[in-house]
């Protein structure tokens, strides 16, 4: 019943809302991330520093994000979703507002990693959360939109690591001060956000859900909707609340675990693939002669083509959905990269990059709306959070495994090994996934996993 009472639902002021207070919570984890490339070049002068201790300040962030993820995950499906929210942001504010008073790379590194669990926490909980709020009609271009506020962050990134950064001696903590002021909506946060109705259900706490959707309800009969009738479906039967042990065992258990497999695949594979292409690809065309890649019109480019990356693949989740948008858009990514190799003129270079972060950054908002669906309610954030830690396990090998490869094979290795972990993600949401599009939740759990 809970269900049915979801999906009668029309979008409305309350989903935008929903919407908002996610997408936010994303931008300010991509910018948090993506602010830290512009302030290691200050701190490699001002702190007197190695390319080795650069390197690791540099994988700090994605350290951090891979525990948090995981923790985020395991502890969503069993404190709840909304704790665990609210928990990661507070986190993830605290850390970033002591890094911006170190003095030294190793408390730096430290507070990093902490501030990196906290938006890695976010990252994983927040789709999967928000979804279980959604009807089946919209809910993938939803949760799409919900990962497109990413983009928004990689241009404030780039806003304030152009324009603040360099302005004074200390600009870099007033940017690292700027990217913790998500601790004002805490108090939003705490007092809009309703826990998810589907998960109070799955725990037992059925009275609990009720009231929820009660209030909800009334906030739509108060905008002017008039709500049909719930239709209640067939559904699976629900089980016993799960341990930290169970929900783990859950996952690679019956028909859930090919499933489980394919999100792993999925992940690691358009991590991997976007970071060996954003981390080394300037870099390596600079040593080709291609000095354009060093510019700010080129970097602000690729930064500005990842929002409608991002909300093309969001409609589209909709239109072909996800398993056909994430696989296209994973194909269009690596033909954009082997144009980016290939590029011989700076214009040819702008507009194979451009097509690049457009892509691979469209394939994201795919893989964020498909991953928040397939994994029962019982499991849901288990499922996203270890599917999201294991791609940034990706995030993390890439750039060493493109350092190898370079040297000994040139551009060739390079985008041949990343075009065919692609390929390789692909096939795997093609063959191993499940369809998802217009279906409930509780509709794919009773039908394709249980």
């Amino acid at each position: 019943m809970i269900s049915a009472r979801i999906e009668r639902l029309p979008f409305a002021g309350f989903h935008k809302r929903l919407l908002l207070m996610g997408g936010l919570g994303y931008m300010f984890d991509a910018m948090d991330a993506a602010v830290l490339a512009f302030i290691l070049p200050v701190l490699r002068i001002a702190w007197g520093l190695s390319s080795v201790q650069i390197g690791l300040l540099g994988s700090s962030t994605y350290i951090g994000f891979l525990f948090g993820a995981l923790l985020a995950g395991t502890l969503g499906d069993l404190f709840g979703r909304r704790a665990v929210m609210i928990s990661a942001l507070a986190f993830y504010c605290a850390a970033s507002l002591v890094s911006a008073t170190v003095n030294d790379w190793p408390s730096f590194f430290a507070t990093r990693i902490v501030a990196g669990m906290g938006t890695g926490a976010e990252s994983a909980i927040i789709a999967p959360y928000l979804a279980e709020f959604v009807a089946r009609r919209f809910r993938g271009s939803f949760t799409g939109a919900l990962a497109g506020f990413f983009s928004f962050g990689f241009i404030a990134a780039a806003l304030l690591g152009y324009f603040i950064v360099p302005a004074q001696d200390n600009g870099w903590r007033i940017v690292l001060v700027i990217t913790a002021m998500p601790v004002v909506m805490l108090l939003w946060w705490r007092r809009a956000l309703p826990e998810s109705p589907r998960w109070l259900e799955s725990r037992g706490r059925q009275k609990e859900a009720e009231a929820i959707l009660d209030r909800i309800e009334a906030s739509f009969a108060r905008d002017g909707h008039v709500l049909p009738r719930p239709v209640v479906e067939v559904t699976a039967p629900a089980g016993k609340p799960g341990t930290l042990l169970t929900n783990f065992v859950a996952l690679l258990a019956g028909r859930q675990a090919r499933i489980t497999i394919m999100t792993w695949i999925m992940w690691l594979s358009i991590t991997f693939s976007y970071y060996s292409f954003f981390v080394w690809i300037p870099g390596l065309l600079v040593q080709n002669g291609m000095s354009i890649t060093k510019s700010f019109s080129y970097s602000l480019a690729i930064f500005c083509a990842q929002t409608p990356g991002y909300f093309s693949a969001a409609w589209f989740n909709e239109r072909i959905g996800r398993q056909g948008t994430i696989a296209t858009y994973m194909l269009l990514g690596g033909v954009s990269a082997l144009g980016l190799a290939f590029a011989q003129s700076d214009r040819a270079i702008v507009l194979a990059g451009i097509c690049l972060s457009f892509f691979m950054n469209g394939t994201y908002a795919g893989v964020y709306a498909y991953t928040a669906e397939i994994f029962p309610t019982a499991v849901r954030t288990t499922g996203a959070g270890l599917a999201s830690a294991i791609g940034r396990i990706g995030a993390i090998i890439s750039p060493i495994l493109v350092g190898y490869l370079y040297p000994n094979f040139g551009f060739a290795g390079v985008f041949g090994v990343t075009t065919s972990v692609l390929l390789l993600g692909a096939a795997a949401v093609v063959l191993m996934g499940i369809p998802t599009q217009g279906r409930s939740l509780e509709d794919i759990a009773a039908n394709e996993v249980a």
